[in-house]
């Protein structure tokens, strides 16, 4: 090779090397991944009703509202209670460096997609996928946690377990004749029955509109999530109270719950928590079961329509065995649930013990819990230590390689998501 022909290809080489160092130092900086997050959607359940500590929440106007006091309407966001407590704040998430609460309490399948303030008794904030859409132009988000269909537009939780303590504290403190005692009228005494809890229909329905709020989500997901990397939990519901009472909240006074008047009997179910018949125990269970196989149809159905989703059903309905409420004698103490809370008046001062009170006043603290919904709202919800049992199994159910998973606590207290 001549000395020409070396030179020129050296000095094409030099060319060639400054070209492509110019062109590497002049490339845009590689841009940096968005940090994770868990999110949080659905209702009481998941929102943290009943474990305190709950967070101002944006309302419909971009306002976060705090504490509005005890009289403020129950439309108020702040009412959804979102607790710092909450089970998504109790998991352990290797991997997540943000999480969002978006749930909200009383939330049904129609607020999935609608502002809640769009329907009766709806609280005053956005739609949760709005939320979630906000959520996602700045996270990577990994795992959802989603606890819907306890309430829809056939039944609500509270108006349930509202129905069933009622007719227990009528028939406690009032004789037959005189429902008159009663704001809105006669007060059934009964226990309550499976057809007064919710209907197959009803079921059926609220199965129909929990899968179409979930597809929902899974379809929006698809459109926010840059990595298409996800992981959907549904959660299902644990009953409060246990299949059958212990022994010591069974008679008083050498009365049960199957006499005419049983006061001294009702003050000491309702110290404990459980101010419900013995009978109405056995629906109520039916009424979980049922709300169990409701989220597991909406998995089923979802997981065939999205075969590629990464799905996971989390079984809870045992989650509190041995710590419900009225389980233990010593009952609430211990209890995973909160009791029955009511207030005489938006007093914020909770009514611990009704020993001593006749049937007007009983009928004045009742009437509060209808007027200031908010008053009563926590009662029969998980406290703090249930959302830690709950974030526990939401650990198990973030982590497993299974597509349904059931999350059991021992006698021991041992929790296992298997």
């Amino acid at each position: 090779m001549s000395r020409f022909r070396r030179t020129a290809l050296a000095a094409a080489l030099t060319v060639a090397t400054a070209a492509l160092s110019a062109a590497v130092g002049s490339a845009a900086p590689a841009t940096a991944a968005p940090p994770t997050a868990a999110v949080a959607l659905g209702d009481s359940f998941i929102s943290g009703e009943g474990a305190g500590a709950y967070a101002p929440v944006v309302d419909l106007n971009g306002v976060a509202q705090s504490f509005p006091g005890w009289s403020a309407p129950n439309a108020n966001a702040y009412f959804c209670h979102r607790s710092s407590n909450a089970s998504l704040f109790q998991a352990d998430l290797p991997g997540i460096q943000a999480r969002f609460n978006l749930a909200c309490s009383g939330g049904q399948p129609y607020d999935i997609a609608n502002a809640s303030a769009s329907r009766a008794k709806g609280r005053q904030v956005a739609a949760q996928l709005d939320q979630l859409r906000a959520v996602g132009q700045t996270h990577d988000i990994d795992l959802v946690l989603v606890g819907l269909g306890s309430n829809n537009s056939s039944f609500t939780f509270g108006s349930v377990a509202e129905k069933c303590a009622n007719r227990f504290i009528a028939d406690a403190w009032t004789g037959w004749w005189e429902f008159w005692a009663y704001l809105g009228g006669p007060v059934p005494q009964e226990p309550c029955s499976d057809a007064d809890l919710a209907t197959a229909a009803q079921l059926n329905a609220a199965t129909a509109e929990t899968t179409a709020a979930v597809r929902q989500i899974l379809a929006t997901l698809a459109q926010i999530d840059a990595d298409g990397q996800h992981r959907v939990v549904l959660q299902d519901y644990t009953n409060p109270l246990p299949p059958e009472l212990a022994s010591n909240f069974w008679t008083e006074d050498s009365r049960d719950d199957t006499r005419d008047k049983f006061r001294a009997l009702g003050a000491e179910r309702y110290a404990g928590g459980c101010p419900i018949h013995r009978a109405s125990l056995a629906p109520g269970h039916r009424f979980s079961q049922g709300l169990g196989t409701l989220v597991t149809s909406v998995r089923t159905t979802l997981a065939a329509e999205f075969p590629t989703a990464d799905l996971v059903g989390l079984n809870v309905q045992r989650a509190f065995d041995g710590a419900r409420l009225c389980e233990q004698s010593a009952s609430p103490t211990g209890a995973l649930a909160t009791p029955i809370r009511l207030q005489d008046g938006p007093s914020g001062v909770f009514v611990t013990s009704l020993s001593g009170y006749d049937k007007l006043d009983i009928q004045r603290i009742a009437n509060a819990c209808g007027t200031y919904f908010q008053t009563c709202q926590e009662s029969w919800h998980p406290n703090a230590a249930g959302h830690r049992v709950l974030g526990r199994c939401l650990s198990g159910a973030a982590g497993t390689a299974n597509r349904t998973v059931a999350c059991v606590r021992a006698p021991d207290g041992t929790v296992t998501v298997s």
